[in-house]
């Protein structure tokens, strides 16, 4: 297995685990896993492959780039209700997965 395989075998059960803290009891393994693969530009950078929830210009850059540009959605409050309910669904996790984050915003979006 590749170096670059492994980290992203790392995040993913990272992302499993949180998914799991969070309720998520069946996971949509292709769903996660496409999530992951998104972040193979970035595996060498671990701050990159979270999400700064405390940090409002990031939650914009997520709605920004993720739910209106990959989700095709461009109501501005709808996405920002979601990503806000996703970060109350994890505020008991210190270190956000960007992949986990993403699978609830989906989640909370369809």
């Amino acid at each position: 297995m590749s170096d670059t395989s492994e980290k992203l075998a790392e995040l993913k059960s990272i992302a499993m685990k949180q998914l799991n803290d969070c309720g998520v009891d069946s996971l949509d393994h292709g769903r996660l896993d496409e999530l992951v693969n998104r972040l193979k530009s970035m595996v060498d950078n671990f701050d990159a492959t979270l999400v700064a929830t405390s940090d409002a210009s990031e939650l914009e850059t997520v709605r920004r780039n993720f739910v209106e540009k990959t989700m095709g959605i461009s109501d501005r409050d709808k996405g920002m209700a979601a990503i806000n309910a996703v970060v109350d669904k994890m505020s008991g996790i210190h270190q956000k997965s960007r992949s986990a984050f993403y699978y609830l915003v989906q989640d909370e979006l369809c």
